[in-house]
């Protein structure tokens, strides 16, 4: 069987698929490799896959070849990776990426039939692949930084999941002290009647609203289990009115200052 190969068009083709595996990788890699040097990488893959194309030798070191030496050249030049581990992460992803692109494209390449038709479907797969990979990112850090709190009061003890949340810096406007903020559903298993318990006051905060008042009031203890558990003796609480907790996967938004005083 004969088949006749425009090598200009598979160039550019080549080039532009291993321009955006690249741009993937070092993007979620967070290389901070510039434009031009992936597109250096890019053109430098294609025009070595062009030449094992071209050359005749077996079928065995034309797949070496490609599954090695190309997509190495490709990291090395276009990503300037010299650490191993880092090599090996990217290596790896670069095919992750490359199986999620593959797929796409072998979906809607029987409805191509013109070349911008296929760069534009590309473009789109590298556009998902970067949304939906920053989607699970953020649900993995949300994951990690999900602790179990222990709070005692006068009703007893309660166990909540709290989120460290790095962007609470709510404080108490007289004392000065961080203060954590609790869902309504869970301040109601603390105390029914904020107002009785120690401490009570209303302190002024900032939301997405504008500005708004908090009931904040003091407990006995509560216990953060992390690696270490870490005992606060008398915090400050808040009920927060507007909660955003998707799928309830917490209860409790802890001010990260609590752990370091």
């Amino acid at each position: 069987m004969y088949y006749e190969l425009y090598i200009d068009v598979f160039f550019l083709e080549n080039f532009m698929l291993d321009s955006l595996l690249l741009l993937l990788t070092g993007r979620i890699l967070k290389c901070g490799c510039s434009y031009g040097r992936i597109i250096l990488g890019g053109a430098l893959g294609s025009a070595m896959t062009c030449v094992i194309v071209m050359l005749p030798m077996p079928g065995i070191i034309e797949l070496i070849l490609y599954h090695t030496v190309v997509n190495s050249a490709m990291i090395i030049a276009g990503l300037g990776i010299k650490s191993l581990p880092q090599f090996a992460k990217a290596f790896v992803l670069l095919y992750v990426c490359a199986v999620f692109f593959g797929g796409i494209m072998q979906l809607f390449r029987p409805y191509m039939r013109y070349a911008s038709l296929f760069y534009a479907a590309a473009a789109l797969s590298c556009l998902l692949f970067m949304k939906l990979w920053r989607a699970v990112s953020r649900l993995r850090d949300c994951e990690d930084h999900i602790v179990r709190v222990t709070i005692y009061t006068g009703k007893g003890r309660i166990e909540v999941k709290a989120l460290v949340d790095t962007g609470n810096r709510l404080r108490d406007f007289l004392t000065g002290e961080p203060v954590s903020v609790l869902s309504q559903k869970a301040a109601l298993e603390v105390s029914e009647l904020p107002e009785r318990e120690n401490g009570f006051r209303m302190i002024p905060y900032q939301c997405v609203s504008g500005e708004s008042v908090m009931k904040v009031f003091r407990i006995r203890k509560m216990c953060i289990h992390m690696k270490e558990e870490r005992w606060i003796e008398n915090p400050l609480l808040g009920i927060g009115e507007e909660w955003g907790s998707c799928d309830e996967e917490y209860e409790m938004i802890l001010n990260p200052a609590i752990l370091s005083e």
